[in-house]
């Protein structure tokens, strides 16, 4: 049946087979081909400075925020709806926040609202010709509002902790590689009233090499010492979503984790669910609420500090000997024997016995240049002090000391010596020794 109808293949007309896209080049002249290829470059430039991996995060940091407050009002036009709306919404928002930081609820005029309200955050809104419906959030100056309730605006919040948000979506994780809803989610949140004082990157620039998910996975201490510095803080979070789609456009369920520090420690862990995928910002949303919960109610328990090995190795000080006090009769007969000739100075041993005293005392006068050497500070089973009169460089006896066995901390005229037990070396084996 198929070689009798050469115009069918594989069971398709000829009219309905997918026939391969044929690409005609033209050949352009020189100019036009190097306008062309700078062209080219000037878009893969802009494909690689790209500003799209991330989102900046609101500045929150110096007002008071009451979300959810729900008005129902009307009015002649649309747009004196709506004010009435927000005028209703700034009085149902104080009153809150007046209960809610221990002023009584009591209502302030409309002038002062207007002096105290800094922003109106438009949650969800329907607009009617005479009617407002609307779901609305309201920021309040912390100085002035404080000022007004008779109330300190101190805020007890944490050290800077530096905020890296990971999504694993399609079982791919991701932080600032490329702008995910996570991210954009802790970026809109509003940490006003939050204890923990977040640093959150805005995901351009070197963020996307530096905070990447790899790098919280490593604990090594030197490489986060340098990326916390570069960004002003003191440890880091770092909030979880893995985010499962049941099918397209169907219910979507999501697993939050709180982890903290450079270990990856987790603070907590639950699961949220949307109907739908159109949800899917607003359990985001929901999941940074409860995640920041999460990490005030571990900074209040004591569960969340700061890993203080991620602070800077404080700088190592130079080794100082203390001068031991010394027997000026011992002085005095030291200046006679030597007949106040040659330099003194100061040798710590250790003298487990007595026979140290004089084993080291022989040792040092048996030294070319020395003159004398007497303990003028016993402590037996402890450190004793002697000395010792040397012609010559100081450095030349401690050279000397080496030579013999010792090891010399300190240098010039105060010196500490202690004996090094002698070892066979390497490869020479114990019967190989032979005594003379």
């Amino acid at each position: 049946m198929i070689g009798a109808a050469s115009h069918i293949a594989l069971g398709f007309p000829r009219l309905l087979r997918q026939k391969a896209r044929v690409t005609r080049i033209r050949t352009l002249p020189t100019a036009l081909a190097g306008a062309a290829l700078l062209l080219s470059g000037g878009a893969v430039l802009a494909q690689i400075e790209g500003g799209s991996r991330g989102a900046a995060p609101v500045d929150s940091g110096s007002a008071y925020e009451v979300s959810g407050v729900t008005v129902d009002v009307a009015g002649k036009t649309a747009d004196a709806a709506r004010y009435s709306g927000w005028r209703l919404a700034q009085r149902k928002a104080w009153v809150q926040l007046s209960n809610r930081l221990g002023g009584g609820g009591g209502l302030v005029s409309d002038g002062t609202l207007d002096s105290l309200v800094s922003g109106i955050v438009v949650e969800n809104e329907q607009i009617g010709p005479q009617r407002y419906i609307a779901k609305l959030g309201v920021l309040f100056n912390r100085t002035r509002a404080g000022s007004v309730l008779g109330i300190s605006t101190y805020a007890d919040r944490s050290q800077p902790m530096l905020t890296i948000p990971i999504q694993y979506s399609g079982g791919v994780g991701q932080s600032f590689e490329q702008s995910t809803q996570w991210q954009q989610a802790w970026a809109r949140y509003r940490t006003g009233n939050s204890s923990i004082d977040y640093v959150r990157p805005s995901g351009s620039g070197p963020d996307a090499l530096l905070l990447n998910v790899g790098q919280t996975q490593r604990p090594g201490r030197g490489w986060w010492r340098t990326i916390l510095d570069q960004y002003g803080a003191s440890d880091v979070l770092s909030p979880v979503v893995k985010i499962y789609r049941q099918w397209p456009g169907g219910p979507v369920i999501g697993v939050f984790e709180a982890r903290h520090g450079p270990d990856n420690v987790l603070i907590g862990r639950f699961t949220l669910r949307v109907g739908t995928s159109d949800g899917l910002p607003q359990l985001l949303d929901t999941g940074v609420k409860r995640i920041d919960d999460l990490y005030q109610q571990a900074r209040r328990n004591g569960s969340l500090r700061v890993d203080y090995s991620l602070s800077p190795p404080p700088t190592p000080e130079a080794a100082v000997i203390d001068d031991l006090p010394t027997d000026e009769t011992a002085d005095a007969n030291i200046a006679v024997l030597t007949g106040g000739e040659g330099i003194s100075i100061v040798v710590q041993f250790d003298t487990p016995a007595a026979t140290a005293v004089s084993s080291t005392e022989a040792a040092l006068r048996a030294i070319p240049g020395v003159r004398s050497a007497a303990t003028t500070s016993l402590a037996l089973g402890g450190v004793s002090l002697m000395r010792v009169a040397y012609d010559g460089d100081p450095a030349a006896l401690k050279t000397a000391l080496e030579a013999r066995g010792y090891q010399v901390f300190g240098s010039g005229q105060t010196i500490r010596i202690r004996r090094v037990s002698q070892l066979l070396p390497p490869d020479l084996p114990a019967d190989a020794v032979t005594t003379g």
